[in-house]
């Protein structure tokens, strides 16, 4: 059983497994070295042969306990239809939102569109780098998705102002998005995914109606994961309640931000936790980084844990700092 696996279904605390989120990205060298000759970025995740080299340079590298696939949350709605682009020094950039031709979009389609991420994923469900090592295959929850799928951009500064205003298209969105992210979901744990994960991005952004946005629409991803035999992790970032979350959700883990008090979550929570560290704190010094991983790792002693990032790791991180981290959470006794 991998280490993860047993984490998550022994509930075993011997060990904290280690993965990152974002691993597989602009901190490393060799991952600069592909994206210089390959500047179209969903390009670059359509390109199995590419994907699956970046995908295993974090693992070859620090020997982490589970690779995630090179790819991104937005490869849905692109599969669905919906232009996606990726502008330097802005980010994401989304086309028109045409809900009839959304609505005649098929599965079919939607799984031709998104082929190469699934090859991607069965040419590396028996690679020799990934022996004992879970395959990470993950979606972005409907919420975050149906945020940049309206506002066509990231909500860094908020939403437009008129985001609400058609609840008619919200509700088709969400309905079209439960669909087809769900075989997306599926598609993954077929062609080799051992767990998946759900990222809610922008959670922190609901105010209200947290059943319609949140709870109710994550519920439903999770039950179909659990019901194809595979666990899932959720990370629901910048909400105010991981505990309300976890029982109303079940993830199989549940993943913290950096906002959270962690020592609050292990008298509440059964399920295992993973997460939870700063990505800023591999900006400081060794000193720095190590206490405040060895205070995570306290915490969570009797606790099951998967170490990760209470966020993705930041493109300006040293590889050094990833050695020392990796060496921090091994070490520990």
């Amino acid at each position: 059983m991998t280490p993860i696996k047993e984490c998550l279904i022994n509930k075993s605390t011997k060990t904290n497994p280690i993965w990152l989120m974002r691993q597989a990205g602009r901190y490393l060298p060799e991952f600069r070295e592909i994206r210089k000759e390959n500047p179209d970025f969903i390009k670059l995740c359509l390109n199995p042969n590419l994907a699956k080299d970046i995908t295993l340079q974090p693992i070859k590298r620090f020997d982490f306990d589970a690779a995630i696939i090179f790819s991104d949350i937005l490869m849905v709605p692109y599969g669905m239809g919906q232009s996606v682009e990726f502008k330097k020094n802005f980010g994401p950039s989304l086309g028109s939102l045409e809900l009839n031709k959304l609505q005649n979009v098929t599965k079919n389609d939607f799984t031709k569109n998104l082929s190469s991420v699934y090859k991607l994923l069965s040419s590396l469900k028996n690679s020799e780098d990934l022996e004992n090592k879970d395959l990470i295959g993950f979606v972005g929850a409907p919420w975050t998705l149906l945020v940049y799928m309206i506002n066509k951009t990231s909500p860094k500064n908020g939403l437009s102002g008129d985001f609400f205003k058609d609840e008619i298209l919200i509700n088709e969105v969400l309905d079209l998005l439960d669909k087809f992210i769900k075989t997306h979901i599926e598609n993954q744990i077929n062609a080799g995914a051992t767990i998946i994960q759900i990222f809610d991005s922008w959670a922190g952004l609901i105010q209200n109606n947290f059943d319609k946005f949140l709870y109710n629409p994550t519920l439903s991803l999770v039950n179909y994961v659990k019901n194809l035999g595979v666990p899932v992790i959720c990370f629901p970032r910048g909400i105010s309640d991981y505990v309300k979350f976890s029982k109303i959700v079940k993830p199989s883990m549940i993943n913290i931000d950096y906002d959270v008090d962690p020592g609050i979550l292990t008298k509440s929570l059964d399920i295992p936790v993973q997460g939870g560290l700063d990505p800023k704190f591999l900006l400081s010094s060794k000193e720095n980084l190590k206490k405040q991983v060895k205070k995570y790792l306290e915490i969570f002693k009797d606790h099951p844990y998967v170490f990760n990032l209470g966020h993705g790791i930041l493109p300006e991180t040293q590889v050094e700092m990833v050695y020392e981290l990796v060496e921090t959470v091994r070490s520990y006794k």
